[in-house]
């Protein structure tokens, strides 16, 4: 409940925060004066509703979305002697962290990764890849454990959801700004819509979604930073800086599904400007942080 009230509350807040700005701005009155008769706050209201709607959904579907693109199966009853430790060690790290058990899931994958969603924090996955069980320590496993309980304790599946509600706000509300701009000032439309409003809206909204992108994406890497330091405490700075070694030793890289590559342990690598829409930091910056918080 709580979860539904921050969404709904951060919402409520995006509206007064960006009516607030356009007023001191005086938005209104600069495009009335030229000649643009747009009502920013039917806009506005639509933005946030379509922004945080497709949002919300994703967020809802997460946890059945994660299940079938990776083929992943839900451990009811443990089968044999490591389906039962790896329950009972997420089931001890759920408790120190304060939240309920989340369900435990085993895909079927030789490179070694993890993940954690879903909605709310006493209902998530966390979930492993058979690779990652057999190329991985056991120690090693359970500070990968630990990171993704601490996704989960941390929130992030929210708190990502509500930065990209945002953003998504900012970007449908200020590219159809730009195409009434346009459209009256530059083509000289009179009366309804013409090309000139679709073709600029459409033209901003892929440069503004390109920047959203780039600022997600920073709030990614940062919460993958933290849930190493939560690793770490769960489970112990060396075990959680031998896992990150181990995930970063070469050989073919832990890719998930795209459309969940962001909730894994490790992503995709890749340099200069394109790290800027990577959602995860490098592996050596990572063990670097950690290293540099917990120095041994």
């Amino acid at each position: 409940m709580k979860r539904v009230l921050l969404f709904v509350g951060t919402n409520i807040a995006v509206l007064l925060v960006l009516s607030v700005v356009m007023r001191l701005l005086g938005l209104e009155s600069i495009l009335d004066e030229q000649g643009v008769n747009l009502d920013l706050t039917a806009l506005l209201v639509y933005s946030a509703v379509i922004g945080f709607t497709g949002s919300f959904i994703s967020l809802a579907i997460s946890k059945w979305m994660a299940l079938r693109s990776t083929g992943a199966k839900i451990i009811k009853n443990p089968g044999n002697e490591a389906e039962r430790w790896l329950v009972e060690t997420v089931q001890r790290q759920a408790s120190a962290a304060g939240i309920g058990m989340p369900d435990v899931a085993i895909y079927d994958s030789p490179q070694p990764n993890a993940f954690a969603t879903g909605a709310r924090r006493d209902a998530a996955l966390v979930a492993v890849s058979t690779g990652l069980l057999t190329s991985m320590r056991q120690n090693e496993v359970e500070a990968v454990l630990a990171h993704e309980v601490t996704h989960v304790a941390n929130g992030d599946m929210v708190t990502l959801t509500l930065i990209q509600g945002v953003v998504n706000t900012f970007v449908i509300f200020l590219s159809r700004v730009i195409g009434f701009v346009v459209d009256r000032v530059v083509f000289r439309t009179e009366r309804g819509l013409g090309p000139g409003y679709w073709i600029s809206a459409l033209v901003a909204q892929l440069v503004l979604g390109i920047l959203a992108t780039t600022i997600v994406m920073w709030f990614s890497r940062q919460r993958e930073y933290r849930a190493d330091a939560g690793g770490a405490s769960l489970a112990g700075r060396d075990n959680m800086v031998a896992a990150l070694q181990r995930l970063g030793g070469g050989g073919d890289k832990a890719h998930l599904p795209e459309e969940i590559e962001a909730m894994g342990i490790s992503g995709r690598a890749a340099g200069g400007i394109s790290r800027l829409f990577l959602s995860h930091p490098p592996i050596e910056e990572r063990i670097a942080a950690l290293q540099a918080a917990n120095p041994a």
